[in-house]
């Protein structure tokens, strides 16, 4: 019976994953250093495993190239990870498995778990955002992993700051104050001196946080006309924050339209490595 890998490549960790599914999967993580010691450690575990493996899916931080005209389509580009910049990930893979890769962005792999096996389960047009180091976006529309140019970065979108309320000028290094600028994990912490995990319950950093993710979730709802949109990442671990989003989304959108669901993952942070292999199925089974 043919098996299938999963690997989510994110800045800090990589996880690899080897099986069918959720009831039926391998997973081990690593830390990401190097190009060359990362994918060694991810060959390393699929050499051990490599009876019936059929195919290797990735979803990768970014920015990636996924245009499969481009003579550097499954490279990561212009990533801030200076030691990873215009760095062949989905060929060195391949090179060094022997096995066909599936390239994607970690953000449109765990959509396509979700939808596979999780909350968006049904559903054609639908959003997964994650708020953590980084925020990012991705999803389906008509049944489709969201490409164009490029990829979404929905992270990346320009929201009203309040200078006067929220004097911190934002962690983005090419933005400042854009959505992730203002909102992702380092921002918190940066802001108010603790990271977000440690922030009180009824700390004010809660309502703000809610405030700048609506102001984005809008813009998407909008622009996307999503069935319903898929929160995770570290910084919504915090389950306040999901009541807080859905009120202050409703009250912007204020009656012009009706909000869609906004709720967590099913499949929590097996999200990421579970969708590589969801997207190497849905390529070559």
């Amino acid at each position: 019976m043919a098996v299938f890998g999963g690997i989510e490549a994110g800045g800090t960790k990589f996880v690899c994953a080897i099986g069918a599914g959720p009831e039926d999967v391998e997973i081990i993580e690593f830390p990401t250093t190097t190009p060359a010691e990362t994918v060694e450690r991810a060959a390393a575990f699929f050499r051990g495993r490599a009876d019936g493996l059929a195919a290797i899916g990735i979803g990768s931080f970014g920015p990636v190239d996924l245009d499969p005209q481009s003579p550097t389509c499954g490279y990561i580009t212009d990533t801030p990870k200076e030691l990873w910049r215009h760095f062949d990930f989905a060929g060195a893979i391949r090179s060094v498995t022997g096995r066909p890769v599936v390239f994607d962005t970690d953000v449109n792999a765990a959509a396509f778990a979700e939808h596979r096996w999780g909350a968006a389960r049904g559903l054609d047009t639908f959003l997964y955002i994650t708020v953590g180091t980084g925020i990012g976006g991705g999803g389906l529309a008509n049944g489709k992993p969201m490409h164009g140019r490029m990829h979404p970065e929905m992270g990346h979108v320009r929201i009203p700051h309040d200078l006067a309320a929220d004097p911190y000028p934002g962690a983005c290094p090419y933005h400042g104050d854009c959505l992730e600028g203002l909102a992702c994990g380092p921002a918190m912490e940066a802001r108010w001196g603790v990271r977000a995990e440690n922030l009180p319950e009824g700390h004010q950093g809660w309502a703000l946080e809610a405030h700048y993710l609506a102001l984005g979730l809008v813009n998407w709802i909008c622009t996307v006309s999503p069935q319903r949109v898929v929160l995770g990442g570290g910084v919504m671990r915090r389950g306040v924050l999901y009541p807080m989003i859905r009120n202050q989304a409703a009250a912007l959108i204020h009656g012009y339209l009706d909000p869609p669901d906004i709720v967590p993952p099913s499949l929590g942070e097996r999200a990421g490595v579970l969708g590589a292999i969801a997207l190497a199925q849905s390529e070559f089974r």
